[in-house]
C-alpha cells in the first residue's frame, strides 16, 4: 500500500486523533500522559488497591493518582472495585480494552529502557554541542 491511499484511509476512519475535536484525543493523553502510561503498566500484573499503586508509580501524588484512575476508568480502561467492607476495600484492575492498550504502551517501555544507552549517549552530544540547559 502507498503513503497516499495510507493517507486517505487514515482520513476516512470515523475517530482521527489528529483532527482538534475528536475525542479520542482525550483518551490517547489520558493513555500516554506520565501517570495514566505507568498507571496501566502497574496495573497490568494484576489488580492493586490504591496504596499498593501509588507505592508501585513511584512519584505520583494522591490527588494525581486519583485523578488518573477516574479519567482511565471513565475511558473504559480500568475497573473501580469498591467492597462493602469496614474499612472499605477498592480495587483497581484493568478491563480487557485497558489490558491491550497496556501491553502495547508496555512494549513501547520495554524498548525505551532498552535503548537507554543510546538516549544517554544522545543526550551528551546535544548538551556538548548546544550547551546544557
Amino acid at each position: 500500500m502507498d503513503t497516499t491511499q495510507e493517507r486517505t484511509e487514515a482520513r476516512d476512519l470515523p475517530y482521527n486523533v489528529f483532527a482538534k475535536a475528536c475525542p479520542s484525543r482525550g483518551t490517547l493523553e489520558h493513555v500516554t500522559g506520565r501517570w495514566g502510561g505507568l498507571t496501566l503498566g502497574a496495573l497490568y500484573e494484576g489488580s492493586l488497591r490504591f496504596n499498593e499503586l501509588r507505592r508501585r508509580v513511584d512519584g505520583v501524588s494522591e490527588k494525581m493518582l486519583s485523578q488518573t484512575l477516574h479519567a482511565l476508568e471513565r475511558d473504559g480502561l480500568v475497573h473501580r472495585d469498591a467492597q462493602p467492607t469496614n474499612p472499605p476495600r477498592v480495587d483497581y484492575e484493568l478491563t480487557p480494552l485497558g489490558r491491550g492498550v497496556a501491553e502495547r504502551l508496555l512494549n513501547l517501555i520495554h524498548f525505551l529502557e532498552g535503548q537507554m544507552d543510546d538516549v544517554l549517549a544522545a543526550r551528551r552530544r546535544y548538551d556538548e554541542t548546544r550547551g546544557a540547559r
